[in-house]
């Protein structure tokens, strides 16, 4: 029961970190050194990466919560199995969803301006690194 705690706790820590780092380090350094369109090329494939990480993390840690809860007998809804949900949700609305909706938006197409796609989907991005780091926190208190 004891690497479930820690692999959760770990899990947790290592996505919040990726979050943060793409976030403060990868997409300002690209625009930073490199010509507008192809930063962000750049940083959209970094953030598409992002993306099928954050889910394939997110559905794991659900699974190991659901596991931790059947072991002790507890509910099936805990916080600390909607956090990575909560997390799931964002990647998926603010990544899946969005993504197409700003290509169509850079071509002109659409009813709304690839400026406010873009902070939706920073909104969403915002929310899903709170949620991971909130459940990294509460997972390190279990340890």
């Amino acid at each position: 029961m004891t690497v479930l705690y820690r692999s959760r706790a770990v899990l947790a820590a290592l996505w919040g970190g990726l979050l943060l780092c793409v976030a403060f380090v990868a997409a300002p350094s690209a625009f930073a050194v490199l010509e507008r369109t192809e930063a962000g090329l750049l940083v959209g494939r970094v953030f598409e990466l992002e993306a099928n990480i954050s889910l394939a993390v997110a559905l794991l840690l659900m699974m190991i919560e659901r596991r931790i809860g059947r072991d002790a007998e507890g509910p099936a809804f805990t916080t600390d199995f909607l956090l990575p949900a909560g997390a799931l949700f964002c990647t998926v609305a603010g990544y899946h969803a969005l993504q197409p909706m700003m290509a169509a938006a850079k071509a002109g197409q659409g009813g709304m301006s690839f400026m406010t796609l873009h902070a939706i989907s920073f909104g969403f991005y915002g929310l899903k690194t709170l949620l991971v780091l909130a459940l990294a926190w509460r997972a390190s208190k279990v340890c």
